[in-house]
């Protein structure tokens, strides 16, 4: 019988709410420039070209309440509200007119990003992840299940930094809704009970610094506030926005 070389670390999870149960991570997908608005702030064109994903460590994911030190290597930190799909059942190739079948619940959760990091490798023609999946860049909210808040195609989406709305919209405005996405990725590879799915931001999103509080909300999937908190000792922070 094989054994491993040193006692792996517990697996990534999730708060469900009104639930002492914890929802396990597998995966974390994330749907890039998903709201026109957001494209246009980003210098893009919003028009419904297929969509692209990029993806996060499944322990890259973080309580309500946590509080997040200015992570290293960046001067331009930036909080992105979203709405989380978690899946439930296994699948391949679902047909979008089946993709909610697989939707276990839904949530709150923040993308954060290190937006020098991800620009620059952008602008190079290389990956994100430097940029989008470092450590505590996932913080979600507890899930609601799907059995409870059914599937929700319209509502306020809100993030507020220190009380001071920046972010506002509808999801109802995604360009790609969960369904397509569901099967659109499902087309690519197999998505498994436990994977995650951020559906991407509205526009307003800027920086954060140490000090600063943030809260988002989604009608009916509640809310979630993080603290952000001066670097780690010893982080090798490259020094945070003025």
């Amino acid at each position: 019988m094989s054994m491993f070389e040193f006692t792996p670390p517990a697996p990534a999870s999730l708060a469900i709410h009104d639930s002492e149960n914890r929802f396990p991570v597998r995966r974390i997908f994330c749907v890039g420039r998903n709201y026109a608005a957001h494209a246009r702030e980003m210098g893009k064109d919003p028009d419904r070209e297929p969509p692209f994903f990029f993806t996060k460590p499944a322990d890259a994911v973080a309580d309500n309440g946590s509080i997040i030190p200015y992570p290293p290597e960046t001067r331009d930190f930036h909080y992105e509200i979203e709405l989380i799909v978690a899946i439930g059942e296994d699948c391949t190739d679902v047909a979008k007119e089946k993709a909610l079948d697989v939707v276990w619940g839904y949530g709150v959760g923040i993308d954060l990003t290190r937006r020098d990091l991800q620009l620059a490798a952008r602008d190079k023609g290389r990956p994100w992840d430097w940029g989008k999946a470092f450590d505590l860049s996932a913080p979600i909210a507890p899930l609601h299940r799907a059995a409870t808040v059914g599937h929700p195609t319209q509502g306020r989406i809100w993030l507020a930094v220190n009380g001071t709305v920046r972010q506002e919209a509808d999801i109802a405005e995604l360009i790609w809704d969960v369904p397509e996405i569901v099967s659109i990725l499902s087309r690519s590879m197999a998505l498994k009970r436990g994977d995650i799915i951020m559906t991407g931001t509205p526009a307003g999103v800027g920086a954060i610094v140490p000090g600063d509080k943030v809260t988002g909300g989604i009608d009916g999937l509640g809310t979630i506030a993080i603290d952000i908190a001066e670097p780690a000792a010893g982080a090798g922070a490259a020094g945070k926005a003025a």
